[in-house]
């Protein structure tokens, strides 16, 4: 299974109206494929212009280590060393915190990740888990 276009674009619409719903400072939205491809993004008004950068890092961590932001900072925070490494690895592209939401298929399988930024990582994750649920899909947080 992969994430269409039309699926990707439900998900970044349903992120926003959450975000919108929970009041949160303005979002950005990245969604990427298995390989870690972006196949849409979107920048709220008002967010940052640097937003992109952290999406995708939130996002793409996600999708090459095959565990969702919340776990990848639990693991940043137990082995700072292994996560430094990780980050040297794709050349400092991983943001290991909540917010980057791994995307599975019906029987587990990675096929893309979400990256959410601009409020707390905790509020940009409950925004994306929405924006995923929304869109018919599987979101690990």
């Amino acid at each position: 299974m992969s994430i269409s276009l039309r699926k990707a674009r439900t998900v970044i619409r349903k992120t926003l109206e959450k975000g919108h719903e929970m009041e949160l400072k303005p979002l950005s939205v990245v969604v990427l494929d298995a390989g870690g491809h972006v196949i849409a993004f979107e920048r709220e008004d008002g967010a940052a212009p640097g937003r992109f950068g952290i999406a995708q890092g939130k996002a793409y961590g996600s999708v090459m280590l095959g565990m969702a932001g919340t776990a990848q900072m639990k693991r940043a925070e137990a082995q700072a060393y292994f996560m430094a490494s990780v980050n040297g690895v794709y050349g400092g592209q991983v943001v290991p915190v909540p917010g980057g939401v791994l995307l599975r298929d019906r029987k587990g399988a990675v096929i893309g990740a979400v990256g959410v930024t601009g409020d707390t990582s905790d509020n940009d994750a409950v925004a994306a888990l929405a924006g995923i649920e929304a869109a018919g899909l599987i979101g690990e947080i």
